[in-house]
């Protein structure tokens, strides 16, 4: 598993300030602004380490570049004027793949704990990598409280960014994929009548 891979790091930071942005918590000099990019950060770096499980995918997306946000911007109508204006590079380093399945995590809950078991299941017990756990046997990994569970404030401050339907159209541009690599397509099957 990649993990904390510091080769990661650029498509991490860039699609969670793509999240941010598009369904912003409020003034960018707010707590409310910080705890939403908190779970925005959480849920991406999840889907980033799903997405890219090991040290080679890592390092060879930080070579080849993720694809940039062009799609997500339109699909969220949130284009920006002039994407080659100065300050607008980190557009390139934001994965589509992995905002989507960020939306899918941040808007449903049993995807979300269903993303992070994985992600702690595949991280072998033997590498000294520093790994998410829990405070105590059983509970949840700290490193991802604020996405598998906010609190109040957390819930307010996220309003925009964990919207189901505020979200569908990104979610919807991947989800598929995760539910297949997270064995969840069953939980999704309607019920026959």
């Amino acid at each position: 598993m990649a993990g904390p891979s510091t080769a990661l790091s650029p498509v991490i930071a860039a699609s969670t300030h793509w999240l941010a942005r598009a369904y912003p918590g409020g003034d960018s000099n707010t707590v409310a602004h910080t705890l939403a990019e908190l779970q925005a950060r959480q849920a991406v770096t999840v889907a980033a380490w799903l997405r890219y499980p090991t040290e080679v995918d890592a390092a060879l997306v930080a070579i080849a570049g993720p694809g940039g946000s062009a799609l997500l911007d339109w699909k969220a109508g949130s284009e920006p004027e002039d994407e080659f204006a100065d300050g607008e590079g980190w557009r390139t380093w934001v994965d589509e793949v992995v905002v989507s399945w960020a939306a899918c995590l941040l808007a449903d809950p049993m995807l979300a704990r269903r993303g992070v078991d994985s992600v702690i299941a595949a991280m072998p017990v033997s590498d000294p990598r520093p790994r998410p756990h829990a405070r105590r046997p059983g509970g949840l990994p700290t490193e991802f409280r604020r996405l598998l569970q906010p609190d109040a404030r957390d819930r307010e401050a996220a309003a925009l960014l964990r919207h189901p339907d505020l979200l569908e159209p990104i979610a919807a541009m991947h989800r598929d994929t995760l539910l297949y690599l997270l064995d969840a397509e069953q939980d999704r099957t309607p019920l026959a009548a």
